[in-house]
């Protein structure tokens, strides 16, 4: 129990936070404490009859337990969690504010195409964000399929397709997440760039986090680092990640 305790505690705080409250969100609706009714992210609610709780409840809900559930949570826990230990460690702020960017436009694009739960999106910009800023990590679909890390998001998409699932999560998240490592990492980068996605004060002061950190991505991991086409490096099965990647290649689950 205290190696279970001591697993737990060790996980990084935001990772942690958001995971927890995911699986209670999903404990709660299967043990009938409430209802999906009450979680469902809807407009016209949220605007006449002010709960505003949903605009947090639309992405903690992931579906009745089962294996779906489960691949949901595998994915936002691994890569949230590799996020916060690598391009986030010591910058949980700006993680948060990476969630609260994600969160307000999700919400807004939810609007338009209808969307009742935005979980699985909110996971899809985790990765794609993952994946860009890792380009060489070499990744695995069932030992059939090689691929880099900037492939993640489409295979996902594509398998999404496949078993007849709405693609909308699928491209809301990538969108966005292609929003977010545009505007933090690529036009920063430019001659004349700056970024535009600023941590408010008030979070670095609630994390203690008091000296402005900029981040800056490593030269592999910046915009062109990655080709699309032409002499990739080899995929290697058993390559060593990159510092943001201590795991080792994984199998990719398909999408639910």
């Amino acid at each position: 129990m205290n190696a279970l305790r001591q697993f737990y505690m060790e996980i990084p705080i935001v990772t942690r936070a958001y995971t927890t409250v995911c699986v209670l969100t999903t404990l709660a609706v299967h043990l009938d404490l409430v209802s999906p009714l009450q979680l469902y992210f809807n407009p016209t609610l949220i605007v006449r009859k002010f709960q505003i709780w949903r605009l947090a409840t639309t992405f903690l809900y992931f579906g009745t337990i089962g294996i779906s559930f489960f691949f949901n949570m595998v994915f936002t826990y691994r890569y949230c969690r590799m996020l916060e230990d690598g391009s986030f460690r010591g910058r949980s702020s700006d993680f948060v504010m990476m969630f609260i960017f994600g969160g307000v436009l999700m919400t807004f694009f939810g609007i338009f195409v209808n969307l009742l739960f935005l979980g699985q999106a909110f996971t899809l910009m985790l990765v794609y964000v993952w994946s860009r800023r890792n380009p060489m990590v070499p990744m695995n679909f069932f030992g059939v399929l090689n691929f880099q890390a900037p492939y993640l998001p489409w295979v996902l998409l594509c398998c999404s397709m496949i078993l007849g699932n709405t693609v909308w999560i699928d491209i809301i998240g990538m969108g966005v997440g292609h929003v977010y490592y545009v505007l933090e990492d690529v036009y920063p980068q430019l001659s004349n760039g700056y970024r535009l996605i600023k941590t408010p004060y008030f979070l670095k002061r609630l994390f203690n986090e008091h000296i402005e950190r900029n981040y800056q991505a490593a030269a592999e991991d910046r915009p062109g680092g990655f080709m699309w086409g032409g002499e990739a490096q080899p995929l290697i099965q058993d390559a060593e990640p990159a510092r943001d990647d201590a795991h080792p290649p994984a199998e990719v689950p398909p999408a639910q």
